[in-house]
């Protein structure tokens, strides 16, 4: 049986409606502290009938209404997206570096590597998956290459431990 305890001092009595005072002031400065903060982006004079002009558009940076905004489609976003902050010739450098990429020496790990950051960067440059898995192949050194094409991989991850087997052997000699 556990110890009674005893205590020497009164402890204070709190009411219910001393909890709920405690409450409506705590809500009320939470408002008043909100209404401070939302202050300096308050326009109630402005013109509802012209849209809040949030977004600038990508190719002409002129302001697009909040209305226009609402109505692009995803594939419109991330082109005017890809055209302000991925200029062309950005791509065309990527796109290049990816169709001349091969494996250096016996470094497969880091063309791997440097592979699959291409396809993420560049994801509409090859068609499909089996074009992405030739472009891989396509890299490789020509044992590599043949070895690969002999086993007739159907996916881009066979394609890959195909050839980390037959370069990575070579790795460990």
């Amino acid at each position: 049986m556990p110890p009674k305890r005893t205590s020497t001092s009164e402890t204070p009595v709190i009411t219910l409606d001393a909890i709920r005072q405690l409450i409506n002031d705590g809500i009320s400065s939470a408002l008043k502290a909100q209404a401070a903060a939302m202050a300096p982006f308050d326009n109630s004079n402005r013109n509802l009938n012209e849209p809040e002009k949030f977004l600038k558009c990508a190719e002409e940076d002129r302001p697009m209404g909040i209305e226009q905004a609402n109505q692009i489609t995803w594939t419109e976003l991330k082109r005017l997206l890809t055209n302000k902050y991925c200029p062309r010739t950005g791509i065309k450098k990527i796109e290049d570096e990816f169709h001349g990429l091969t494996v250096n020496g016996s470094d497969l790990k880091t063309y791997i590597r440097r592979f699959q950051e291409l396809t993420i960067l560049c994801p509409n440059m090859v068609p499909n998956s089996e074009k992405l898995m030739e472009a891989f192949i396509g890299g490789l050194p020509h044992k590599a290459l043949k070895g690969t094409l002999l086993l007739e991989p159907q996916i881009l991850e066979e394609a890959i431990n195909i050839s980390w087997r037959l370069i990575g052997s070579d790795n460990k000699a």
